[in-house]
């Protein structure tokens, strides 16, 4: 039989075990920590239940591909009828509804932008996916033959629908004249990491996902997505190996002959790695040569997240929670120069408002994140504690609630522990940042051209960061195998 050794159990790695396990592979999952989900994992604390990490859930067809045919599977989830609510600094509160007309109405009713304007601006959103997402997200790329595609050929002459020559900041001002307008669809750079003043415009097809196609919850958490699909997993034969440290991936005569792992060889006819590739060149594939110009990348941006177990029910807050700065661009600005504003966007998650059982009675678990920029030796337990007391104070003025006196249990996760816990170089969250037009080309492939037999996963690699598209390179990296 035909074995695949896959390291790193993140949801790349497991979505890859089960495609490959069904084609009749032979498939082994190493993870070096005790247990699998990577960045999509969970934490408990003093009674409270929090996603620790993945948020949002979009495009839930990829994982109801690898649901398909698990018949024990009980992985439910809902559709959003409210996406987010959005606080700004000027007392304005808005609520992003999943329905595209009802959503552009709520705009025209609170800011200075028409209802036609918004949809417009969605209707060119889906037109933008839809010209790219098959090129850009669900091929191997870059290859030559993927430009030889139908699809390809409509990008070709419509070179302008990519918004690739303008910042999606730029493109956002083109359609709305309302700073408020303008800086709730910049946030959708953050979905990958980057900057809204210098990522290209392309990324401006986000908004799509959530209000044209939809916003999930599952009914269990995000968490769920990890635990179902370990399951599926396992019960297809994949095997998963815990506390595994993989020292280096086993090559010989240019062709991958297995692992080491816990200072053992593990013999394997395939490898796919799960681990961010920067670091993954530095250590199970030194003797590789990681290409210069990937070499050259920066990473995205990371996060700093306080997991607060609060006191009481908060109805002014829903599931997701936005509260905007008044200088959008000074906080960016700061993240480039390696520091934190003072006064960040913060993101409230709260699952015990959908998840009983996630809080005790009368209370509520809120995962407070703020983007900060990756690791590069800065103080972090002082800027913890500034951005600790800037996010109490801002959460004081703009909703009344003195969470300081409230706070039951607490725990963090910044980019050192992201870094530690998850091998994430420099605790990027989404590999390398978009924040240039040429982001998608540089994105490492899935497919090594130096070494037979190793392939790639993951959101260090192409297509990119976030639970959709981890899925998506894992569909691409099964296209390269044959069944058995």
């Amino acid at each position: 039989m035909q074995t695949v050794s896959t390291v790193g159990a993140g949801i790349g790695g497991i979505a890859t075990a089960i495609r490959l396990a069904r084609k009749g592979y032979r498939v082994k999952v190493f993870e070096q920590q005790p247990n699998a989900g990577g960045k999509l994992n969970e934490l408990r604390l003093s009674g409270f239940r929090f996603d620790a990490g993945p948020s949002l859930f979009t495009l839930p067809q990829l994982v109801d591909e690898l649901i398909a045919g698990a018949n024990t599977s009980a992985f439910n989830y809902q559709k959003l009828e409210l996406i987010t609510r959005y606080f700004f600094p000027d007392g304005t509160v808005l609520d992003a509804w999943a329905e595209p007309e009802r959503f552009a109405e709520e705009v025209a009713q609170k800011f200075n932008d028409k209802h036609t304007d918004v949809l417009r601006y969605l209707k060119e959103s889906r037109e933008l996916y839809e010209l790219t997402a098959n090129t850009f997200v669900y091929s191997p790329f870059p290859q030559l033959k993927n430009f030889f595609t139908l699809q390809s050929l409509k990008l070709a002459m419509n070179p302008k629908k990519l918004k690739a020559f303008e910042t999606m900041h730029e493109v956002n001002c083109k359609y709305f004249s309302d700073h408020r307008t303008i800086q709730l669809f910049d946030r959708y750079a953050t979905y990958n990491g980057s900057n809204p003043y210098l990522a290209p415009g392309t990324l401006t097809m986000i908004p799509h996902l959530e209000h044209n196609i939809g916003a999930y919850f599952p009914t269990a958490g995000m968490y769920a997505i990890t635990t179902e699909l370990v399951k599926i997993a396992q019960n297809l034969g994949v095997e998963f190996e815990y506390n595994a440290h993989v020292d280096k991936v086993d090559i010989r005569n240019g062709r991958v002959v297995g692992i080491k792992v816990n200072g053992s060889s593990a013999e394997s006819n395939y490898v796919v790695n799960n681990t961010d590739i920067f670091t993954a060149y530095q250590t199970l594939l030194h003797e590789v040569p990681l290409a210069s110009r990937l070499a050259a990348q920066q990473p995205s941006s990371s996060a700093l997240i306080f997991y607060f177990g609060v006191k009481g029910i908060h109805p002014k807050l829903d599931v997701h929670n936005i509260l905007f700065t008044s200088d959008y661009y000074s906080e960016f600005k700061a993240m480039e120069q390696g520091s934190i504003f003072n006064d960040p966007t913060v993101y409230i998650f709260i699952t015990s408002k959908r998840i009983a059982a996630d809080a005790p009675d009368r209370h509520e678990n809120w995962f407070v994140m703020i983007n900060v920029p990756p690791n590069t030796g800065q103080d972090w337990d002082e800027l913890r504690l500034k951005a600790r007391e800037a996010i109490l104070v801002k959460i004081k003025r703009m909703l009344g609630i003195d969470l300081a006196s409230l706070i039951v249990a607490e725990d963090y996760l910044d980019p050192v522990r992201i870094e530690k816990r998850t091998g994430s170089f420099r605790g990027s969250l989404y590999g390398i940042s978009s924040n240039n037009r040429m982001a998608a080309f540089n994105r490492h492939p899935n497919r090594s051209k130096n070494v037979k037999g190793l392939y790639f996963v993951g959101g260090s690699v192409h297509p990119g960061g976030g639970i959709p598209l981890c899925l998506a390179s894992a569909k691409i990296v099964d296209s390269y195998f044959k069944p058995l």
